[in-house]
């Protein structure tokens, strides 16, 4: 059974960074997409940035872009989440999330900002900015 673990957050000035990072075990980060999205108290879940299964195709929230980067580590199965120049804005539970990919075809298909393309969670970390 695919297991998600994040870590990495914190407290963070304005303009500060953070690197979040996603431990995933039960699947190889080959064979998933693996998306960040994050939420803010009151506030919906929304999509933060994906990758896809083959690593040749990533996406960005218009807010991340210029700002965010997602990376991943094979030999460690981890996914991260490089955050600059943060905002109060940002401040949020981050969760990353993994599409379980069955064929090539699938794995080479581009990721999606989109929640319900996502069938396993992280229990998230908490991202705080603030001076």
């Amino acid at each position: 059974q695919p297991h998600l673990v994040e870590s990495g957050g914190g407290l963070v000035l304005p303009g500060g960074s953070l690197r979040l990072s996603c431990v995933v075990s039960g699947v190889s980060v080959e064979r998933a997409a693996i998306g960040w999205f994050r939420q803010a108290p009151g506030r919906e879940r929304e999509a933060v940035s994906c990758v896809n299964a083959n690593n040749h195709i990533q996406d960005y929230a218009d807010f991340a872009k210029g700002r965010f980067a997602i990376s991943r580590d094979l030999a460690k199965n981890t996914v991260y989440l490089q955050m600059d120049s943060l905002e109060s804005e940002d401040a949020a539970t981050y969760y990353c999330a993994a599409a379980l990919t069955q064929t090539i075809l699938d794995r080479t298909a581009k990721c999606h900002l989109m929640r319900d393309k996502y069938s396993v969670w992280g229990q998230g970390t908490q991202v705080t900015v603030s001076s």
